[in-house]
């Protein structure tokens, strides 16, 4: 699932893209994808791309007034292409859930009909992309219940969220609500960072450990985004493999301490740590509710 460091970098791209372009025409391949029925898609036809910006994990294109939210789920992804195909998308038909053509010449030597924009693609048969068409982006229920932004909570921020929290520390980082931005992914590096357990109790933590905490977030996510941005969207999926430590890596020993990766595994989703790094050498049971294997 895209997180924080992508979701900015793909606004960036759209900044540099797509801003001070005109909206000519949406497809719309799923209907589905929409969670709005008013406004209509029909009214950024002729808009103007004013803006790009990041709601924790959602995309927002700033179209003079009018949002176009994107939140990408596990699977979606935005595809840019200097000369789109003049035919719209096939609704059924492969990956291409919606379609936003911009204004623009299509590069040298290109077909007539063709021009510049994006799509919105999700891959596998699990649905979940969705957009929304808005006059604000508050009145996305996601985005009116995200917890502050991952980096720009401090110290005493994290101090603060973590407080009383009976969570573990994995489950209250992805905890849009609680924070925002951080996903399955950021979260297992955070924590292999700081050298905290997935499993341990988020509002027990030692002032030392906060203070790794706080500390891992903010050089994981700002490494990250670092190295995203700027990058071509179609780069960002395998820019985000290859900076991970531990995360997707099972199996593999871990590069601070030679040891091997291990997985937790549940119903719809894994983490990745390292045992000597995390929890003092011992490995984590693969069940959702079980405490440390003693």
């Amino acid at each position: 699932m895209p997180e924080l460091p992508e979701v900015e970098a793909l606004a960036y791209f759209l900044r540099e893209h797509a801003v001070g372009r005109e909206v000519t025409r949406l497809d719309v391949a799923s209907l589905t994808v929409l969670k709005t029925v008013s406004p209509a898609w029909t009214e950024l036809h002729g808009r103007q791309v004013t803006g790009a910006a990041r709601h924790g994990k959602y995309l927002d294109v700033d179209c003079a007034g009018l949002h176009l939210v994107v939140h990408l789920a596990r699977a979606g992804w935005v595809r840019w292409s200097d000369a789109l195909a003049p035919a719209p998308p096939k609704p059924g038909r492969g990956p291409v859930a919606l379609r936003v053509r911009l204004s623009g010449e299509p590069p040298a030597g290109g077909k007539p009909g063709t021009g510049p924009g994006f799509d919105l693609t999700e891959a596998g048969t699990k649905k979940d992309l969705a957009v929304w068409i808005v006059g604000d982006p508050a009145e996305v229920p996601g985005i009116a219940r995200l917890g502050p932004d991952a980096l720009e909570v401090d110290r005493e921020g994290w101090g603060r969220l973590l407080h009383g929290s009976t969570a573990r520390l994995k489950t209250a980082l992805v905890d849009q609500s609680l924070v925002a931005g951080i996903g399955n992914a950021y979260s297992d590096e955070i924590l292999h960072t700081a050298r905290l357990s997935p499993y341990a109790t988020a509002g027990k933590l030692s002032s030392e450990s906060l203070d790794g905490l706080a500390d891992a977030v903010r050089e994981v996510l700002t490494g990250a985004v670092e190295r995203s941005v700027g990058q071509q969207a179609a780069r960002l999926k395998s820019e985000k493999r290859s900076g991970m430590r531990v995360h997707g890596r099972t199996g593999l020993p871990c590069p601070v301490c030679g040891d091997t990766v291990r997985e937790v595994s549940f119903a719809d989703r894994a983490l990745q740590y390292c045992p000597t790094c995390q929890t003092g050498g011992r490995p984590l049971a693969d069940r959702r509710l079980s405490r440390l294997l003693k």
